[in-house]
């Protein structure tokens, strides 16, 4: 492209930072993608700070234009010292990440956790677009969450609004009670039921068999009673954790990310059993699969900036 007109057009950069890759996505009018770049995560700090540097760089010189930035990345940012914290890419934790690589990219950026990525991106021209309020929740690896407001990030003092995952399971039965321990230091988050590995470890406890989430899944749909008993325990554990979500909050519409919510079993599965768990005498709030699949964080990362932002 040649350099005339060089950063005339409007485009807002997203950057999804995981624990194994770095994805970057320029969104221009509309939220329309017009340049992708993806590279595996480097795993130290300061080769991170260049390597999203790089990324952007290399976006701006694919589209001819300059634009804003948005960062998703693990963790939140501490209201009190202003470093990271709670990242599972623990080179991160403790950092002034935000002013670093601010510094590196000679401009203002917007930083937002991973999950609330997911959520913004779904709330403003996903699944739950156009809803007044809604809970994106990511089932992966990890469980997490975001709420968005009439469009707009809900957020807090603490810096952990949406951390859903790292409360205990609600209504434990007694065969579930004290529960599976968790990475935080407690037992029986709803991460250690309804993440991923939650799910697999859960399966080889009642049935002394090791199997992946595809396989456990293949074998409940082939007709397997032990697979079907699993399938229907998650499913319970998901209606019970987020009727806990529809009594706090009351969203129109949950969307669900992350591996996990490839099940097709769970959009009819758990809306039929949280109705059990919540305190109204009907639920409205639609649960729905999410619309731009594994995109959606780095998407969110550049709807950091509202579209009137970019240029």
């Amino acid at each position: 492209m040649s350099r005339k007109g060089w950063f005339l057009i409007s485009i807002r950069i997203g950057i999804d930072l995981g624990g194994t890759k770095i994805e970057a996505i320029a969104l221009g009018a509309g939220g329309r993608e017009i340049a992708r770049r993806r590279i595996a995560t480097p795993g130290s700090y300061e080769a991170t700070i260049a390597a999203i540097r790089d990324l952007v760089a290399a976006l701006e010189s694919d589209t001819g234009a300059r634009g804003t930035v948005g960062i998703g990345m693990p963790g939140a940012f501490s209201p009190a010292t202003g470093l990271v914290k709670n990242a599972n890419s623990t080179w991160l934790n403790d950092t002034p990440f935000d002013r670093d690589l601010g510094a590196a990219l000679g401009r203002e950026l917007r930083f937002a956790n991973d999950a609330d990525c997911f959520a913004l991106s779904e709330a403003t021209d996903g699944a739950g677009a156009g809803a007044p309020s809604v809970f994106g929740v990511i089932l992966g690896t990890g469980v997490g969450a975001g709420i968005v407001i009439h469009g707009r990030l809900l957020s807090g003092p603490n810096a952990i609004a949406g951390e859903w995952g790292h409360n205990q399971l609600p209504r434990m039965l007694p065969d579930e009670i004290p529960g599976p321990d968790c990475y935080c230091g407690q037992k029986g988050c709803i991460e250690t039921w309804n993440s991923g590995p939650g799910f697999e470890a859960e399966y080889e406890r009642m049935e002394g068999e090791k199997l992946t989430t595809h396989e456990i899944v293949a074998a409940a749909e082939a007709g397997s009673r032990p697979a079907r008993s699993a399938l229907r325990r998650y499913s319970d554990r998901l209606a019970r954790a987020l009727s806990h979500v529809i009594n706090l909050i009351d969203p129109h519409v949950i969307v669900l990310g992350g591996g996990m919510s490839n099940i097709a079993a769970l959009y009819d599965e758990v809306p039929a059993r949280w109705g059990s768990y919540v305190f109204s005498d009907r639920v409205d709030t639609k649960l729905l699969r999410n619309r731009h699949g594994d995109a959606s964080g780095v998407r969110g990362a550049a709807w950091l900036w509202p579209e009137e932002s970019a240029g």
